[in-house]
């Protein structure tokens, strides 16, 4: 069930990409960056390379972490709901099957999409700077939204509302459930990433509308849907959306103070002509 669940989202995410490509960007845009994509992979090689940790210790530790995090962390679950209440119940008011669809679709599919494709716009861009400082904020994101669900130990609204909720996304959609469990925790909740993620993809957004004047609307429209969905779908409080866009914020601007401050790349100037001479090597 997980594999055609996954499979189903990555065809629409697939789809959607090209759709952006064609909109945005431009094919032959792309293809001429592809051609010249030694440089740029080579520039954003020392961001991936962090990013690549946070994500591998995320998926493998992520019981440990849940774990550590009932033995230990804070409980503000009851907290969240005592100062909240049934806020988000105020949608129930728009509620209709067209809009819980719509929010489904976004918090699964549109998400998706959302974080993607600015990595491959931002790669059509000679300059990198934007590119690494968008996968620094993904990596600060994921560090340090990891480590407060370890500190906070929470229970989202289902778990308080679930009765009085009819907008809830595995009513609508009950199989995709096996594709959250595999990605995420009902306990990591506070702050909400979803809401963090999508909203440093719209800062981005506007500072490159320059570059790309068509695709920050877009960015906006989606990562406000996100932010909505969350709550209309009963999964995170108000308060854990409020916290992942102050999250989203200090990423930003901590990715902008440390990307180009330091010369990583110089420094790994060494590793780069040690693998050349082994490629020579295996050529030869």
């Amino acid at each position: 069930m997980f594999v055609s669940i996954l499979g189903r989202v990555s065809l629409v995410v697939t789809a959607l990409l090209v759709l952006g490509i064609w909109r945005v960007i431009g094919f032959e845009t792309l293809h001429q960056a592809l051609r010249d994509w030694r440089p740029r992979i080579r520039s954003v090689l020392p961001v991936t390379i962090a990013l690549a940790p946070v994500l591998i210790v995320n998926k493998l530790a992520r019981q440990s972490l849940v774990t550590i995090s009932q033995e230990y962390g804070l409980r503000v679950g009851d907290l969240f709901y005592e100062i909240e209440g049934g806020f988000i119940l105020v949608f129930e008011v728009i509620w209709s099957p067209a809009t819980t669809h719509y929010f489904s679709f976004i918090y699964i599919y549109g998400y998706a999409f959302l974080l993607v494709f600015p990595i491959v716009m931002y790669f059509t861009l000679r300059d990198t700077t934007t590119l690494r400082r968008l996968l620094g904020a993904y990596a600060l994101n994921y560090a340090i939204g990891v480590t407060l669900y370890v500190v906070f130990h929470a229970f989202g609204p289902r778990q308080y509302l679930g009765g009085e909720i009819e907008t809830m996304l595995y009513q609508v959609q009950p199989n995709v459930q096996y594709l959250t469990r595999e990605i995420n925790h009902y306990t990591n909740v506070f702050p909400s990433l979803h809401t963090s993620l999508s909203a440093t993809v719209m800062l981005f957004a506007i500072e490159s509308r320059s570059e790309f004047p068509a695709w920050t609307p877009v960015a906006i429209v989606l990562a406000v849907s996100v932010w909505l969905s969350t709550m209309y779908l009963g999964i995170h409080w108000a308060i854990d959306v409020l916290a992942g866009l102050i999250l989203a914020v200090v990423c930003v601007d901590l990715s902008h103070r440390l990307i180009g401050r330091f010369d990583v790349d110089r420094r790994l100037e060494s590793v780069y002509d040690w693998i050349a001479s082994i490629r020579g090597r295996i050529g030869a």
